[in-house]
């Protein structure tokens, strides 16, 4: 494993969730404003760095940001809201501690050559271990639709990821930017949360 790389991205997450967390105990409401920051950061990397197929891109982020801003994230609704980052942050931070100690077998090798088997086992494992986790802490038990939730977001993680990994790949780019040590830039940070609010939009509202 490459531990100066690995150390990067854990510090940039532990700030990433130690804003959040401030933030969620003095006023939920006020994650819009470091998720809205996160977005024009996106836009930016996009219009400075992607020069292929810079249209259906910036609309798929669009699609993501208007799924946002028709999110309630009042501090009633932290709960699910909550559970979206919690299973999004573990599958990804578990996903790549699996596939760089146990990873042998490729997923995609074409779109994605990083990812392996053993990763996308490891991501899944325990990014439903801690979102179980949460889920029985805050409500005591785990519902058929928290565990349908859990699912969906998984899933549109690893997609998300995938979708952002075959905009690079078409770019000719190894990351959407320097602008995070150890990461690239925040689209290579948040590529899988671009894709799972738009499947929570439509969870929330029309499932």
């Amino acid at each position: 494993m490459d531990y100066k790389n690995f150390l990067n991205r854990a510090l940039i997450s532990l700030i990433f969730i130690s804003i959040y967390t401030v933030i969620f105990y003095t006023n939920f409401e006020n994650i819009f404003y470091l998720i809205l920051i996160i977005y024009l950061f996106i836009f930016l990397e996009i219009f400075l760095f992607f020069k292929k197929n810079k249209i259906i891109i910036i609309f798929y982020v669009i699609l993501s940001f208007l799924s946002f801003l028709n999110t309630d994230l009042s501090n009633d609704t932290y709960f699910k809201f909550n559970l979206l980052i919690i299973t999004i942050i573990s599958f990804d931070i578990f996903s790549y501690i699996s596939g760089k100690i146990f990873g042998k077998y490729k997923l995609f090798k074409f779109i994605s050559p990083n990812k392996t088997v053993e990763g996308l086992i490891g991501g899944i494992f325990f990014s439903i271990l801690l979102s179980s986790i949460y889920i029985i802490i805050v409500q005591s038990f785990i519902s058929i639709f928290d565990a349908i939730f859990i699912s969906l977001i998984i899933i549109s993680s690893l997609f998300g990821d995938l979708i952002e990994s075959f905009f690079k790949r078409i770019n000719n780019l190894k990351n959407s930017s320097n602008f995070l040590s150890g990461h690239g830039g925040f689209f290579d940070r948040f590529d899988s949360f671009i894709l799972c609010m738009i499947v929570y939009f439509f969870y929330e509202n029309i499932l």
